[in-house]
């Protein structure tokens, strides 16, 4: 099936494609926030003593890593989709530090939308931290 060029989009298309950014910034916000607060609770919940153990920090970094993987897989797919469904051409991208000083001047490098979803994901984290950090975590130590 080829994609719909911009005067061929119906709003189903938009709406499919809406939909499909919104799965992308969950997925990033899960991959910022919710998996990482998931595995430290898993983590907690898996030693039964205030013993030192490191089975807890084993299971969380495992698990980490292996379900990251997962949702960086998930978000590639989604944004593939995207790309097809939009019809937008795959991003052809190389980072500054791999490009030579006269490699693409003046030429600027295109973003795919999971670039732009992941960058609004981390600064919604990083506001999330700030504000949990200065608004809920106080010390319970006397001053």
């Amino acid at each position: 099936m080829d994609a719909p060029t911009t005067q061929h989009r119906t709003a189903g298309t938009y709406a499919q494609g809406t939909l499909l950014v919104i799965a992308m910034l969950v997925g990033s916000l899960m991959l910022w926030l919710g998996l990482p607060l998931a595995w430290v609770w898993v983590g907690s919940q898996v030693s039964n003593t205030s013993q030192p153990s490191l089975t807890p920090y084993v299971v969380v970094i495992v698990g980490l890593v292996v379900s990251v993987l997962l949702d960086y897989k998930l978000l590639v797919r989604l944004n593939d989709r995207y790309a097809r469904l939009m019809g937008v051409a795959p991003v052809e991208f190389r980072t500054a530090w791999l490009r030579s000083m006269r490699d693409g001047r003046g030429r600027r490098s295109a973003m795919s939308v999971l670039d732009r979803v992941m960058i609004l994901a981390v600064a919604l984290a990083l506001c999330s931290l700030v504000v949990w950090f200065f608004g809920f975590a106080h010390s319970s130590a006397p001053v």
